[in-house]
């Protein structure tokens, strides 16, 4: 399976139809709706809001009101076609004036989606978020030997760091004191 290193967004006009493409990591199904009502209020004069998603198995796609089948199926079918992971995209089009047709409408949303993918995919590495609390002496040590997955690091009586590390650099971590927060693809 892949997954998206950037969320993205792009825009490209077609006959005079604005489509605003955007493509998200997510990790909660359960977001979906609030984060369409988001575009939906960031975008409120847009005449559709049409996405597909693919999380763990699940897929789910709308035409929003476009005829049926020439939004939210080829925007899966790009989602497939790049075997993706852990992601929602949204296409939002402004209607210019001009019908497409089914066919032009197909490919419109299908090149909305395929810009978002464009140099903009990775495989899914199986990994674990971290907590490492340490010393002040040991912080250089560790910043050397971390360097590459530190997410967050926090100051107070020790530092504390937050990493995400693949299952196979598990080893680094070796005469280290951690506590695994998570099983994660990173």
């Amino acid at each position: 399976m892949n997954t998206i290193i950037n969320e993205k967004k792009e825009l490209i006009e077609i006959k005079k139809s604005k489509f605003i493409s955007i493509i998200l990591k997510i990790d909660d199904i359960n977001s979906i709706k609030d984060i369409i009502n988001n575009y939906k209020k960031e975008y409120p004069k847009a005449t559709h809001y049409c996405y597909a998603y693919s999380v763990d198995g699940l897929k789910k796609s709308s035409d929003d009101g476009e005829p049926g089948g020439s939004a939210g199926v080829p925007i899966m079918e790009i989602i497939n076609k790049n075997d993706l992971n852990h992601v929602l995209v949204i296409v939002i089009r402004y209607f210019g004036g001009i019908k497409l047709g089914m066919g032009g409408l197909i490919r419109a949303y299908s090149e909305a989606c395929r810009v978002l993918v464009k140099d903009n995919i990775k495989e899914e590495i199986n990994g674990y978020k971290i907590r490492i609390n340490t010393t002040y002496q040991e912080q250089s040590k560790l910043d050397n030997i971390l360097k590459d997955y530190i997410i967050e690091k926090k100051y107070d009586n020790t530092v504390q760091y937050i990493i995400k590390i693949p299952v196979e650099k598990i080893d680094l971590l070796t005469n280290i004191d951690y506590e695994i927060i998570d099983n994660i693809l990173i």
